[in-house]
Protein backbone atom coordinates (compact mmCIF):
# COMPACT_ATOMS: atom_id res chain seq x y z
CA UNK A 1 0.00 0.00 0.00
CA UNK A 2 1.43 3.34 -0.91
CA UNK A 3 0.63 5.51 2.09
CA UNK A 4 1.70 7.88 4.28
CA UNK A 5 0.75 9.69 7.41
CA UNK A 6 -0.41 12.83 7.71
CA UNK A 7 -0.69 14.86 10.98
CA UNK A 8 -3.74 18.10 11.56
CA UNK A 9 -2.16 19.91 14.36
CA UNK A 10 -5.02 22.55 15.31
CA UNK A 11 -3.87 26.06 15.81
CA UNK A 12 -7.41 27.60 16.82
CA UNK A 13 -10.05 25.31 18.02
CA UNK A 14 -11.50 23.05 16.03
CA UNK A 15 -15.32 22.48 15.24
CA UNK A 16 -16.15 19.29 12.79
CA UNK A 17 -19.53 19.28 13.48
CA UNK A 18 -22.32 16.63 13.06
CA UNK A 19 -24.92 19.58 11.85
CA UNK A 20 -27.17 19.03 14.87
CA UNK A 21 -27.21 17.93 18.40
CA UNK A 22 -29.41 15.94 20.63
CA UNK A 23 -28.22 16.90 24.30
CA UNK A 24 -27.27 20.22 25.70
CA UNK A 25 -24.94 21.58 22.61
CA UNK A 26 -26.43 22.42 19.90
CA UNK A 27 -23.68 21.80 17.47
CA UNK A 28 -21.60 18.88 18.93
CA UNK A 29 -18.50 18.16 17.16
CA UNK A 30 -18.15 14.85 14.84
CA UNK A 31 -17.48 11.37 16.75
CA UNK A 32 -16.71 7.31 15.91
CA UNK A 33 -20.24 5.97 17.05
CA UNK A 34 -18.37 2.77 18.59
CA UNK A 35 -15.30 4.62 20.16
CA UNK A 36 -16.51 8.12 21.03
CA UNK A 37 -13.19 9.70 19.85
CA UNK A 38 -13.22 12.44 18.17
CA UNK A 39 -11.82 12.74 14.18
CA UNK A 40 -12.09 15.71 10.85
CA UNK A 41 -13.53 13.53 8.08
CA UNK A 42 -11.33 12.35 5.21
CA UNK A 43 -13.61 14.24 3.19
CA UNK A 44 -12.95 17.77 4.79
CA UNK A 45 -9.34 16.86 4.56
CA UNK A 46 -9.55 16.67 0.73
CA UNK A 47 -12.11 18.99 0.29
CA UNK A 48 -9.91 21.87 1.80
CA UNK A 49 -6.81 20.30 -0.07
CA UNK A 50 -8.94 20.46 -3.46
CA UNK A 51 -9.57 24.49 -2.88
CA UNK A 52 -6.27 25.15 -1.74
CA UNK A 53 -3.73 26.95 -4.64
CA UNK A 54 -0.61 25.81 -5.33
CA UNK A 55 -0.46 23.27 -8.47
CA UNK A 56 -1.02 23.62 -12.27
CA UNK A 57 -4.65 22.94 -13.45
CA UNK A 58 -3.31 19.38 -15.09
CA UNK A 59 -1.92 17.84 -12.18
CA UNK A 60 -4.56 19.21 -9.58
CA UNK A 61 -6.99 17.45 -12.04
CA UNK A 62 -5.59 14.23 -12.02
CA UNK A 63 -4.50 14.48 -8.06
CA UNK A 64 -8.08 15.17 -7.31
CA UNK A 65 -10.41 14.04 -10.65
CA UNK A 66 -12.33 16.48 -13.30
CA UNK A 67 -15.00 18.79 -12.16
CA UNK A 68 -18.73 17.26 -11.01
CA UNK A 69 -19.85 17.66 -14.68
CA UNK A 70 -17.08 15.41 -15.73
CA UNK A 71 -16.52 13.33 -12.77
CA UNK A 72 -17.59 10.52 -14.81
CA UNK A 73 -14.35 10.18 -16.72
CA UNK A 74 -11.80 9.29 -14.21
CA UNK A 75 -11.13 9.25 -10.45
CA UNK A 76 -8.58 11.01 -8.86
CA UNK A 77 -5.47 9.55 -7.69
CA UNK A 78 -5.25 10.76 -3.68
CA UNK A 79 -7.48 9.43 -1.29
CA UNK A 80 -7.71 10.48 2.44
CA UNK A 81 -8.89 8.49 5.41
CA UNK A 82 -10.53 10.18 8.36
CA UNK A 83 -8.09 12.26 10.95
CA UNK A 84 -8.84 10.64 13.70
CA UNK A 85 -7.44 11.92 17.69
CA UNK A 86 -4.05 11.45 18.60
CA UNK A 87 -3.37 13.94 21.49
CA UNK A 88 -5.78 15.46 23.26
CA UNK A 89 -4.23 19.05 25.26
CA UNK A 90 -6.16 18.84 28.51
CA UNK A 91 -6.02 21.73 31.26
CA UNK A 92 -2.87 20.66 33.90
CA UNK A 93 -2.21 22.13 37.34
CA UNK A 94 1.59 22.27 36.62
CA UNK A 95 2.82 23.17 32.94
CA UNK A 96 -0.45 24.61 31.91
CA UNK A 97 -1.39 21.80 29.72
CA UNK A 98 -0.36 18.06 29.22
CA UNK A 99 -1.23 16.04 25.71
CA UNK A 100 -2.94 13.28 26.72
CA UNK A 101 -3.66 10.13 24.79
CA UNK A 102 -4.61 6.54 25.75
CA UNK A 103 -3.05 2.55 24.68
CA UNK A 104 -6.30 2.05 22.55
CA UNK A 105 -5.09 5.20 20.46
CA UNK A 106 -1.66 5.07 20.27
CA UNK A 107 -1.78 1.28 19.26
CA UNK A 108 -4.61 2.50 16.22
CA UNK A 109 -2.04 4.45 15.39
CA UNK A 110 1.14 2.41 15.55
CA UNK A 111 -1.04 0.12 13.51
CA UNK A 112 -1.76 1.96 10.95
CA UNK A 113 1.64 2.97 10.95
CA UNK A 114 2.38 -0.51 10.08
CA UNK A 115 0.03 -0.73 7.35
CA UNK A 116 1.20 2.03 5.53
CA UNK A 117 5.06 0.55 5.30
CA UNK A 118 6.30 1.85 8.42
CA UNK A 119 8.87 0.35 11.09
CA UNK A 120 7.10 0.96 13.71
CA UNK A 121 8.07 -1.13 16.71
CA UNK A 122 7.18 1.73 19.77
CA UNK A 123 5.86 0.12 22.92
CA UNK A 124 3.96 1.37 25.35
CA UNK A 125 3.78 1.83 29.20
CA UNK A 126 2.60 -0.53 31.53
CA UNK A 127 1.02 -0.29 34.96
CA UNK A 128 -2.14 2.32 34.37
CA UNK A 129 -4.37 0.68 36.06
CA UNK A 130 -6.10 1.88 39.60
CA UNK A 131 -4.12 0.68 42.53
CA UNK A 132 -5.66 -1.54 45.24
CA UNK A 133 -6.88 1.63 47.00
CA UNK A 134 -8.46 2.76 44.05
CA UNK A 135 -5.81 5.84 43.18
CA UNK A 136 -5.64 6.72 39.35
CA UNK A 137 -2.20 6.64 37.42
CA UNK A 138 -0.71 8.38 34.20
CA UNK A 139 2.82 7.62 32.44
CA UNK A 140 4.83 10.60 31.67
CA UNK A 141 8.36 11.17 30.47
CA UNK A 142 11.30 9.22 32.69
CA UNK A 143 14.09 12.45 31.52
CA UNK A 144 11.60 15.47 32.26
CA UNK A 145 7.87 16.22 32.68
CA UNK A 146 6.46 20.19 33.45
CA UNK A 147 2.99 18.80 34.29
CA UNK A 148 3.95 17.02 37.65
CA UNK A 149 3.18 19.08 40.56
CA UNK A 150 6.08 19.72 42.62
CA UNK A 151 6.33 18.74 46.11
CA UNK A 152 3.26 16.37 45.94
CA UNK A 153 4.55 14.12 43.12
CA UNK A 154 1.07 14.04 41.57
CA UNK A 155 -0.55 15.03 38.46
CA UNK A 156 -3.57 16.82 37.74
CA UNK A 157 -5.46 16.95 34.99
CA UNK A 158 -8.68 18.38 35.08
CA UNK A 159 -10.53 17.06 38.19
CA UNK A 160 -8.61 13.73 38.11
CA UNK A 161 -5.76 13.15 40.35
CA UNK A 162 -3.03 10.71 39.06
CA UNK A 163 0.11 9.23 40.35
CA UNK A 164 2.79 9.59 37.66
CA UNK A 165 4.73 6.28 36.37
CA UNK A 166 7.97 7.61 34.74
CA UNK A 167 8.94 5.67 31.59
CA UNK A 168 11.23 5.59 28.70
CA UNK A 169 8.45 4.59 26.57
CA UNK A 170 6.76 7.91 26.71
CA UNK A 171 10.23 9.35 26.26
CA UNK A 172 10.90 6.80 22.80
CA UNK A 173 6.80 8.82 21.72
CA UNK A 174 7.39 11.96 22.42
CA UNK A 175 10.83 11.73 20.09
CA UNK A 176 9.35 10.18 17.07
CA UNK A 177 6.27 12.38 17.19
CA UNK A 178 8.30 15.12 17.81
CA UNK A 179 10.45 14.69 14.29
CA UNK A 180 6.98 13.98 12.61
CA UNK A 181 4.72 17.34 14.05
CA UNK A 182 8.30 19.48 14.25
CA UNK A 183 10.74 18.33 11.60
CA UNK A 184 13.83 20.06 11.52
CA UNK A 185 13.54 23.08 10.07
CA UNK A 186 10.49 24.51 11.23
CA UNK A 187 9.90 27.50 12.92
CA UNK A 188 11.15 26.89 16.56
CA UNK A 189 11.06 23.07 16.33
CA UNK A 190 13.40 22.60 19.05
CA UNK A 191 11.09 24.02 21.14
CA UNK A 192 7.76 22.48 20.31
CA UNK A 193 9.75 19.17 20.63
CA UNK A 194 10.78 19.54 23.86
CA UNK A 195 7.05 21.25 24.92
CA UNK A 196 6.17 17.98 23.30
CA UNK A 197 8.25 15.95 25.64
CA UNK A 198 7.70 17.62 28.70
CA UNK A 199 3.62 17.34 28.49
CA UNK A 200 3.11 14.18 26.88
CA UNK A 201 1.09 12.04 29.49
CA UNK A 202 -0.46 8.33 28.72
CA UNK A 203 -3.72 7.61 30.77
CA UNK A 204 -5.89 4.47 30.51
CA UNK A 205 -8.72 4.40 27.79
CA UNK A 206 -11.78 5.15 30.48
CA UNK A 207 -10.10 8.20 31.61
CA UNK A 208 -9.20 9.96 28.24
CA UNK A 209 -13.11 9.09 27.43
CA UNK A 210 -13.99 11.02 30.54
CA UNK A 211 -11.59 14.05 29.29
CA UNK A 212 -13.31 13.95 26.01
CA UNK A 213 -16.53 14.65 27.56
CA UNK A 214 -15.14 17.30 29.96
CA UNK A 215 -12.27 19.20 27.97
CA UNK A 216 -13.57 19.93 24.98
CA UNK A 217 -14.36 23.72 24.49
CA UNK A 218 -18.07 24.57 24.79
CA UNK A 219 -18.97 28.15 23.94
CA UNK A 220 -22.16 30.05 23.60
CA UNK A 221 -22.95 32.02 20.43
CA UNK A 222 -25.45 34.66 20.24
CA UNK A 223 -27.47 36.35 17.09
CA UNK A 224 -28.25 39.92 18.09
CA UNK A 225 -30.88 42.08 16.63
CA UNK A 226 -30.35 44.67 14.34
CA UNK A 227 -32.70 47.24 15.84
CA UNK A 228 -32.90 46.75 19.56
CA UNK A 229 -29.46 44.88 19.83
CA UNK A 230 -30.63 42.06 22.14
CA UNK A 231 -30.38 38.66 21.83
CA UNK A 232 -32.73 37.50 18.91
CA UNK A 233 -35.53 34.72 19.58
CA UNK A 234 -33.56 31.33 19.28
CA UNK A 235 -30.63 33.44 19.20
CA UNK A 236 -28.69 31.62 21.82
CA UNK A 237 -26.57 28.15 20.82
CA UNK A 238 -23.66 26.32 22.31
CA UNK A 239 -21.12 25.29 19.46
CA UNK A 240 -18.49 22.43 21.04
CA UNK A 241 -14.81 22.30 19.10
CA UNK A 242 -11.89 20.46 20.08
CA UNK A 243 -9.65 22.56 21.19
CA UNK A 244 -6.19 24.57 20.25
CA UNK A 245 -2.79 22.33 20.11
CA UNK A 246 -5.32 19.04 19.24
CA UNK A 247 -3.52 16.69 17.47
CA UNK A 248 -5.23 14.31 14.87
CA UNK A 249 -3.60 11.92 12.47
CA UNK A 250 -4.43 9.48 9.80
CA UNK A 251 -3.06 7.98 6.41
CA UNK A 252 -2.48 9.84 2.65
CA UNK A 253 -2.73 6.99 -0.20
CA UNK A 254 -1.24 7.42 -3.67
CA UNK A 255 -3.59 5.07 -5.80
CA UNK A 256 -2.05 6.24 -9.87
CA UNK A 257 -5.21 6.79 -11.81
CA UNK A 258 -4.68 7.50 -15.99
CA UNK A 259 -7.24 9.66 -17.59
CA UNK A 260 -8.46 9.24 -21.27
CA UNK A 261 -4.85 10.10 -22.53
CA UNK A 262 -2.75 8.19 -21.05
CA UNK A 263 -1.74 10.50 -18.59
CA UNK A 264 -1.07 9.90 -14.59
CA UNK A 265 0.77 11.18 -11.96
CA UNK A 266 3.26 8.98 -10.31
CA UNK A 267 3.30 7.96 -6.43
CA UNK A 268 5.99 10.00 -5.71
CA UNK A 269 3.96 13.21 -7.71
CA UNK A 270 1.19 12.65 -5.81
CA UNK A 271 2.72 12.64 -2.63
CA UNK A 272 5.24 15.63 -3.56
CA UNK A 273 1.98 17.46 -4.56
CA UNK A 274 -0.02 17.02 -1.25
CA UNK A 275 2.88 18.70 0.35
CA UNK A 276 2.62 21.44 -1.53
CA UNK A 277 -0.86 21.70 -1.03
CA UNK A 278 -0.41 21.79 2.70
CA UNK A 279 2.59 23.88 3.23
CA UNK A 280 1.01 26.84 5.12
CA UNK A 281 -1.69 27.06 7.48
CA UNK A 282 -5.01 25.39 6.41
CA UNK A 283 -8.86 25.73 7.69
CA UNK A 284 -11.00 22.86 8.14
CA UNK A 285 -14.23 22.31 9.71
CA UNK A 286 -16.74 24.72 10.10
CA UNK A 287 -16.98 28.54 11.85
CA UNK A 288 -13.90 29.92 9.46
CA UNK A 289 -15.62 33.23 9.85
CA UNK A 290 -14.80 33.40 13.67
CA UNK A 291 -11.83 32.19 13.24
CA UNK A 292 -12.41 28.44 13.78
CA UNK A 293 -10.67 25.11 12.23
CA UNK A 294 -6.90 26.82 11.16
CA UNK A 295 -4.73 24.00 11.20
CA UNK A 296 -1.05 22.76 10.43
CA UNK A 297 -0.89 20.01 7.84
CA UNK A 298 2.28 17.94 8.01
CA UNK A 299 3.14 14.91 5.56
CA UNK A 300 4.99 12.36 7.73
Amino acid sequence: MNARPLFIHALSPLHAGTGQGVGVIDLPIAREVATGLPFLPGSSVKGTLRDTPGIDAATHRLLFGPDTVNASEHAGSVQFTDQRLLLMPVRSLAGTFAWVSSPYVLQRFARDMRDAGQDFDLKLPSALEPDKAGNESCAVGEEVSAIIVAGVNRVVLEDLDLQPTKSSKVDAWAAWLGTQLFPDGSVEADYWRGCLAARLCIVRDDLLDFLLNTATEVTARVRIEDEHKTVADAGLWYEESLPTETILAGLVLASPVKNRDKQSLSVDEIFAAVKTLSAGPLQFGGKATVGRGLCRARLG
